[in-house]
Parts: structure tokens; C-alpha cells; sequence
């Protein structure tokens, strides 16, 4: 079985389920972004929320998708950097509990997190981000022999804060002849990185997934021009659409997948599991229709819980509907 590489930063989930969008209007939080912010707004949003019913969970979206990797069975590695306190510490224990080559350096600052609020009424989630050590994170600390074995690299486009890290770790990719995959991670990132990211797909990418917004940000059309447009500039491109399944491209082989079922709570992390799903099958040389339902299948799975972690019934039911589908034993 292949292996796959991530580089992202590693945060931790701070997850609030809320019945509207008061939080989001007091803080200027647009519905469904992702907002960077300053340890004291990180800070003061906690507090909001704190009575609320709040979780953590070890998150971050490279991370996500690498952590579904692993427990797909893939050979997986993750570089980040955390902080030296506990958040750091535990975020590096789960790697490892979870079989991931954890390569985390260690920063100044506090270990980054994310409050991931989600209005229970339409499921849409929005982000609020501070990146703490995970921002510390250098083109000078992506060593080139981390990368050795590796046939993936899974790049999350929440880097772009640092488009020379970017450019480094996809250079790095190049040399070593591993296939680059990115996930475009969030509308606003997309129109603020433009030009860096039409520049870094052409050259470099070879997988690009992105949700409808992210797809309307990155090419100014609806998903089905934007796949092809998007497939023009790399090998595969794959445009999820929601509940409304995912679109995927590559020359002129095109696919529409359905979404498999399930009973939506939360959407946290399903984009992420989707493409661990799609590039644990390419992997296994299944063709990209299959790809796309292997995506579906675990974010199914993980719309049903709170938060990016699938627990230990649903992952065992995925991974028997999954051996069915490519028609493979235990």
C-alpha cells in the first residue's frame, strides 16, 4: 500500500454547537469562513462559549485527513508545529496512538486552536482561528529527508498564511516525484491567495479538492465549469457539493458521485475525510468514480457525530461498506 506525507497546521478543535448566529454577528464572523484571530479575540470568543457546551478534539485539516489515512491503514507521516505546553503534547500523542510518524517542532508560542462553531439549525460551520506555533511553522523547518518514502503529500490550503512554506513543501514534493494533493480549505483563503494558488496548481498540484465556494472563489464559475476548468490545470480535480454529491475531472473522464447516506449533526471534517477516502482508493489504483464514493462513504459517517473524529462502530461499518464497494477481504 502507498504512503502519504501531510504538512498543516496542527490545532486543536474547540467545537460549540449554537441554536443561532449571535456569536458570529458580535465577533463580525462571516456565516461558513474561516477567520484568523489575535490570542485575545481567540481568547474572549472562548469565554462566550465556554458555558455553552464546548469539546476539543485534536483537529486541524491536513491533519484530519491524515488521521482517517491512518485508519484506513495507510502509511502516514504529519509535520506541524505545536507549542511546548499540554495542548502541544497531546495533540502528538494522538498522532501517535494513532500510528502517524508524528514530525511536530516544537514553537514559542501557544499551540494553535480553532473554535469551530456550528449553528444547529443549518449545520453551517464557521471558523474562528488562532494559529499560535502552527504560524511558526518554516520553509526552513521541512527538512527533505522527512519526505523520503512518502508517495502522497497532502497540503492544506489554510498554509497559504505562509505562501513561501507553501512553495517550499511542494518543491520538496516535486523533487521526490510524490504525487501533491491540496485541499483549497476556505473561500476567503482562495480570494485573498488568488494568484499564489492558480500559480502553485499549475505548476505543481496534481490533486485539488474543493467545496462549491471554494470552486466559485478559485475559477468565478458554478461547480460543473469549474471542475473542467479546474481539471485544465491539474490531473484531478473534485468539487463536493454538499448534500448535492461531488463532481470529479480528470482529461476527459468525468464523474458525478452521490453522497452515501447519513443523518447530519455536524459537517466538521467531512471535506477532510473525503479526500483521505478518495486518496486512500487512488492509492489502491480504484478507479475515480470509486474515488469519489469512498470520499462519500466516511464523510457520511462523520456529518453523523460532533466534531472531525469518527468513532470506533461508524469507521467499522465504513471500512466494510468501502471493502464491498472495491471488492477486497478483510
Amino acid at each position: 500500500m502507498k504512503s502519504i506525507l501531510g504538512v498543516g497546521n496542527a490545532l486543536t478543535d474547540i467545537l460549540a454547537i449554537l441554536p443561532d448566529n449571535g456569536i458570529l454577528e458580535k465577533y463580525c464572523l462571516p456565516v461558513g469562513s474561516m477567520q484568523h484571530v489575535d490570542a485575545d479575540t481567540g481568547n474572549k470568543i472562548w469565554l462566550d462559549l465556554k458555558d455553552k457546551g464546548i469539546k476539543y478534539v485534536a483537529g486541524g485539516s491536513a491533519a484530519n485527513t491524515i488521521s482517517a489515512c491512518a485508519i484506513l491503514g495507510m502509511k502516514t507521516g504529519f509535520i506541524g508545529k505545536v507549542g511546548k505546553d499540554d495542548i502541544g503534547s497531546l495533540f502528538k500523542s494522538d498522532q501517535v496512538q494513532e500510528g502517524i510518524n508524528s514530525m511536530l517542532e516544537r514553537g514559542k508560542a501557544p499551540s494553535g486552536r480553532c473554535i469551530v462553531i456550528v449553528n444547529k439549525e443549518t449545520s453551517d460551520r464557521t471558523f474562528a482561528t488562532y494559529l499560535g506555533a502552527a504560524l511558526e511553522l518554516e520553509p526552513e523547518d521541512l527538512d527533505p529527508a522527512k519526505f523520503d518514502g512518502y508517495d502522497y503529500l497532502h497540503i492544506e490550503g489554510y498554509l497559504v498564511q505562509n505562501q513561501r512554506l507553501v512553495r517550499r513543501a511542494v518543491e520538496i514534493g516535486k523533487e521526490k516525484g510524490m504525487q501533491i494533493s491540496l485541499d483549497l480549505a476556505s473561500y476567503n483563503v482562495v480570494e485573498s491567495n488568488l494568484a499564489f494558488l492558480h500559480d502553485i496548481v499549475r505548476n505543481y498540484v496534481d490533486i485539488v479538492f474543493a467545496n462549491e465556494s471554494e470552486a466559485l472563489a478559485f475559477t468565478g464559475l458554478a461547480p460543473r465549469e469549474a471542475v473542467d476548468q479546474i481539471a485544465g490545470m491539474c490531473r484531478i480535480a473534485i468539487v463536493k457539493e454538499g448534500k448535492r454529491g461531488s463532481l470529479i475531472k480528470s482529461g476527459d473522464e468525468f464523474h458525478f458521485v452521490d453522497v452515501a447516506p447519513g443523518v447530519p449533526r455536524d459537517g466538521t471534517g467531512a471535506g477532510d475525510v473525503y479526500a483521505a477516502g478518495f486518496l486512500y482508493a487512488l492509492s489502491m489504483g480504484q478507479p475515480l468514480d470509486v474515488c469519489g464514493q469512498v470520499g462519500s462513504i466516511i464523510a457520511a459517517k462523520v456529518i453523523e457525530v460532533i466534531g472531525s473524529k469518527i468513532d470506533i462502530p461508524r469507521w467499522k461499518a465504513a471500512k466494510a461498506e468501502i471493502r464491498a464497494l472495491m471488492g477486497v477481504e478483510k
